[in-house]
């Protein structure tokens, strides 16, 4: 699983909600959460970002060398 699946889904369980539960706090569709807990690759980055804003985060990118160097960590 990829790590955004697996952050949404861990974070979503902190919380306590259903995937359905989620959906209707964040706004979006049921879909958009299972495609996101899948690790599905075809995603509206805004959807995305709509699901994230929800734990006080957003999809950015970053340096490859960057995210290798704090893999290591």
């Amino acid at each position: 699983m990829n790590a955004l699946a697996e952050f949404v889904k861990a974070k979503r369980k902190q919380i306590g909600l259903t995937q359905e539960e989620f959906a209707e706090k964040a706004g979006v569709a049921l879909t958009v959460i299972r495609k996101i807990e899948q690790g599905k690759d075809n995603l509206n980055l805004s959807k995305v970002n709509q699901v994230l804003l929800m734990f006080g985060h957003v999809l950015a990118p970053i340096n490859v060398k960057d995210a290798a160097r704090n893999s290591e960590l």
